[in-house]
């Protein structure tokens, strides 16, 4: 995906077993964050960085999704634990990974696997990309987006 794109209408399945599309968002800029797991200590911090912020960030017009392999059953947990107050959407198939690109080749103790690359984009209201973060800082996601949207 490219900064002009139109991003993939299909997001995910929300915690209800039910699919999430673009359109049900129409209108709305959208901060889709794509992490690996849930509970780990980066993705952790991410989403406790947009939860703090996700008043501002609403404030902005934005609705904010995080996306992972993870079961519905799984976030929902992460969810409640952490008092998350956007949507997390699982891409089980990795459908959504993969047409976002972020579904990559990874290497970890010298093992290779297929993982999720943490990634963050940003839409305008038409869900056409605006920005793409690539570098993410966990523990201030919110505030790394913040600076980029002003």
């Amino acid at each position: 995906m490219n900064i002009g794109d139109i991003i993939s209408s299909v997001l995910g399945i929300d915690s209800n077993g039910k699919q999430v599309t673009t359109s049900d968002f129409k209108g709305t800029p959208l901060i889709i964050y794509f992490y690996p797991k849930d509970n780990t200590p980066g993705c952790t911090a991410e989403a406790c960085s947009l939860r703090d912020g996700y008043e501002n960030l609403r404030n902005k017009g934005y609705q904010i999704i995080g996306i992972s392999k993870d079961s519905p059953a799984s976030h929902i947990k992460f969810a409640d634990k952490h008092e998350l107050p956007f949507i997390l959407l699982s891409d089980e198939s990795t459908e959504v990974n993969q047409a976002f690109g972020v579904w990559q080749k990874k290497k970890m103790a010298g093992r290779e696997y297929m993982g999720t690359v943490r990634t963050t984009f940003i839409t305008d209201g038409n869900h056409r990309l605006t920005h793409i973060i690539n570098k993410v800082d966990t523990k201030n996601a919110a505030a790394q987006i913040e600076k980029i949207l002003e």
